[in-house]
């Protein structure tokens, strides 16, 4: 009987993913409404809460997985080793972390891990950033005064800056790649 039960969990689980995957689809994530996952799954509103917390937690694993996939992408690729390669390099990350401001509000919020128990798939996403950006940079023509761990914090914390800065009204008149190759540039190759 509970193995009976524990299936229906995971396809009424799976549908609600299905349904919510669709809806995005269609509307981008930050118009999914719950009510348009649960009509579309075919299941109450009390059903969705009884799998998820709130929309957040849906999107956290949803928005988790699409990071994952924009990093076993990144990872299939040559290794940059020039501050303009690496840029190009994490550009299907960055493009997917700002494809709406909700998404990237969320990466925000789920970046950290309160708890050993809450450590989401956002927050594992940077750890990984900073662990594959380390291991480029021993092989890159950056500088070698500081550890490729401590660049890495760096690249990270100023591509999340020039992110942020992209959703900022004062500063349109300069693209993200742009600023963040004059941050890195500046952090990772700097002239004496």
């Amino acid at each position: 009987m509970q193995k009976a039960i524990q299936k229906r969990k995971l396809k009424t689980r799976a549908r609600l993913f299905a349904a919510a995957e669709d809806v995005i689809e269609r509307n981008g994530y930050e118009a999914l409404r719950v009510e348009e996952v649960v009509q579309a799954a075919g299941v109450a509103k009390g059903t969705f809460f009884a799998h998820f917390r709130d929309k957040d937690a849906l999107m956290e694993i949803l928005i988790g997985q699409k990071l994952v996939d924009c990093f076993d992408s990144v990872e299939q690729g040559p290794t940059p080793t020039t501050v303009p390669d690496i840029i190009n390099a994490l550009a299907p990350i960055h493009a997917f972390m700002t494809s709406e401001r909700y998404v990237f509000d969320l990466i925000l919020r789920y970046s950290g891990a309160t708890a050993i128990a809450e450590i989401g798939p956002i927050a594992m996403c940077f750890e990984r950033y900073v662990r594959m950006v380390a291991k480029w940079l021993e092989h890159a023509q950056v500088r070698r005064d500081v550890s490729p761990d401590l660049l890495a914090d760096g690249v990270q914390a100023f591509a999340i800056q020039s992110m942020s800065l992209t959703y900022c009204a004062l500063h349109t008149s300069q693209s993200f790649q742009n600023r963040l190759e004059i941050y890195l540039k500046a952090w990772l190759t700097p002239t004496g």
